[in-house]
């Protein structure tokens, strides 16, 4: 998609377009908040649209609306399609004024990115906060009609645009090369999860996480490693450890455990990670270095536990590792590695080239 010419646009004071006050939160500890029920938790989170978790409390905010953390970075402005519930710093922006009744969901969309994109700009962190205040102060660009009002077809065409491309990439996921061919699973084999997989630690049980470890929910200079536990979204991160007080691996797939949750949630982790309660820190048994092979290996899986294990029937390693995954396999019968490296590459490389067509949005 070409880049956009911005020179005709016109910028709006957010706090005319925008009612912005904090989201309704509910007085509770994360592990008791996030139990795995229908409604996300928007937490001050960048990652996975802001949703920390899932809970079985009521929804405090309709969904149609941007949301934002006050307290980490501006990359933390996410559009929220569903209700939701609401969490301390995380800010609620409300249309108002001449233009609320236009704001529907594409053109919400475009306005986050342009949104984001001016925040982000300003170089907002831990010490300079992305207040409301500043929020409502700043000022967005927007495509503009001959009148001078918003351009809102412009922003429905647009948006429309992206995502017929995303989805159209979407639909060739499943062809692995440059020539498009479809992945084949002629050559794929079983093997057992046990085989390719070893545990690293036990997990560290509930009852003896507040009197045995200290931890952060934000990431700071001492508490930088990251910490996974029986949640959704954010690769299984709640909290931030020290690396002394844990076993740690540079490239993992964590498995959660039911605890909390009804099924089972596999991550492949970019960085070094520790693992809390309800879940297992396992790796490789062969020296992989390509973390899209471990993607790979993530959603195969995930598949194969989510298939297998419900709330009634738990999944233990004991129970996951004797499990059969179907993966490609080379000439000699061996997991073909350098395949699923290529296949994820080229998943990747797709949806880079869809986000790049947003961020084309200046």
């Amino acid at each position: 998609m070409a880049r956009i010419d911005t020179c005709a646009w016109k910028p709006f004071i957010v706090g005319d377009l925008f009612d912005i006050h904090p989201t309704k939160a509910y007085k509770m500890i994360n592990a008791q908040l996030m139990d795995d029920g229908d409604y996300p938790v928007v937490v001050n989170s960048s990652y996975n649209n802001g949703i920390g978790g899932y809970s079985t409390q009521n929804a405090t905010e309709k969904g149609g609306i941007v949301t934002f953390s006050d307290t980490t970075t501006a990359d933390a402005i996410f559009y929220q399609p569903y209700d939701f519930v609401g969490y301390p710093h995380v800010q609620g922006m409300y249309p108002t004024g001449e233009y609320a009744a236009k704001w529907e969901e594409n053109r919400l969309l475009f306005f986050v990115v342009a949104f984001k994109k001016a925040a982000v700009l300003r170089g907002f962190d831990y010490g300079y906060k992305f207040t409301r205040e500043i929020a409502s102060a700043m000022k967005v660009p927007l495509p503009v009609d001959s009148s001078g009002e918003p351009d809102w077809a412009y922003m429905d065409e647009y948006m429309s645009a992206v995502m017929r491309e995303s989805e159209a990439s979407l639909e060739s996921l499943r062809q692995a090369d440059g020539e498009k061919h479809a992945l084949s699973v002629s050559r794929w084999q079983e093997f057992i999860i046990g085989d390719l997989f070893e545990k690293l630690q036990l997990d560290v049980k509930k009852e003896d996480f507040n009197k045995t470890f200290d931890v952060s929910e934000e990431r700071t200079e001492e508490f930088n490693l990251p910490l996974v536990n029986a949640k959704h979204g954010n690769n299984g991160i709640m909290y931030y450890g020290r690396e002394a007080d844990f076993e740690t691996a540079e490239m993992t797939i964590d498995i959660v455990q039911n605890g909390a949750i009804a099924t089972g949630d596999v991550y492949a982790q970019p960085q070094r990670t520790g693992v809390l309660w309800d879940a297992y820190l396992v790796k490789p048994k062969a020296e992989i270095d390509s973390a899209f092979t471990l993607m790979f290996l993530a959603t195969v899986l995930e598949k194969a536990i989510k298939d297998k294990f419900s709330y009634d029937d738990k999944c233990v390693w004991d129970k996951a590792k004797l499990l059969t995954v179907t993966l490609p396999c080379t000439s000699d019968d061996e997991p073909d590695w350098a395949y699923m490296d290529e296949y994820m590459r080229t998943v990747m490389e797709r949806t880079k080239s869809d986000l790049l067509a947003m961020q084309s949005i200046s």
